[in-house]
């Protein structure tokens, strides 16, 4: 049905750049709510490991048996184990959790193309937007354990590396699983990134890489042996400003 001639005169476009700026602002609200809801629902799960790895692995490939091996030994060791909360190998780190002694914990997307929700969540927490999701990987995590993957991936990898290096979240192990996978961007990073002086040859050490699982969970304890898992008041003050 055609709208009236005056209401049609009405929608200018003052009128609809006004609209927009009003659910611009109603937007921030909401943000705000996802924010306060993730951070009380997920304030009990430390210590924990965010896993990441593609959504593309069916149960019967090698990568999501590995992962789903290491989730179950982190969850045996007492470690929360956060994932996307989709299929792949954010299925395999929560169905190995789901069936260790520790929480499993999902952390879904909304997306236009809706994304599954794997059936292993002990704990499952429902994102509209990436970078919130993103921020609650970090918060929560004494460590990332990164199995092969796609773009999603490579971009949690990347955003763990640059806010490590930048100082902007505390120092964790950065553990890239199956080193066959990862071996060319590593070469990469060597050969391109320290030789043009775009990272210092140090930031290499940001990173390990490991094929065991049992080795991934004693490299985190190595990591925290002298100091504990809980962040320090210091590094509580860091990680507000994520």
């Amino acid at each position: 049905m055609d709208l009236p001639e005056k209401l049609q005169q009405s929608i200018t476009p003052e009128f609809l750049e006004k609209t927009w700026s009003a659910r611009e602002s109603w937007r921030v609200f909401a943000i705000m709510s996802e924010f306060v809801e993730a951070t009380e629902r997920l304030r009990a799960i430390r210590p924990a490991v965010s896993i990441f790895g593609s959504s593309r692995s069916t149960p019967e490939h090698p990568y999501y048996k590995l992962g789903e091996a290491i989730a179950r030994q982190l969850s045996d060791a007492g470690f929360s184990v956060i994932s996307g909360g989709g299929p792949g190998i954010m299925e395999a780190a929560n169905k190995g959790a789901f069936f260790g002694t520790s929480p499993s914990v999902g952390l879904n997307i909304q997306l236009p193309h809706e994304q599954r929700s794997n059936a292993y969540q002990d704990i499952s927490q429902t994102f509209q937007h990436f970078f919130a999701r993103k921020v609650m990987f970090v918060k929560f995590a004494t460590a990332y354990v990164v199995l092969p993957g796609g773009f999603g991936t490579l971009d949690e990898l990347m955003e763990a590396l640059t806010l490590v290096q930048t100082g902007k979240t505390r120092k964790m192990p950065i553990i890239l699983v199956h080193e066959p996978f990862w071996r060319g961007m590593l070469d990469w990073f060597k050969h391109t990134l320290v030789a043009e002086e775009m990272i210092d040859a140090e930031d290499m050490h940001l990173i390990h890489v490991i094929n065991e699982p049992k080795a991934v969970v004693e490299a985190i304890f190595h990591h925290y042996e002298k100091r504990g898992f809980e962040p320090s008041p210091q590094e509580r003050e860091v990680q507000l400003n994520l």
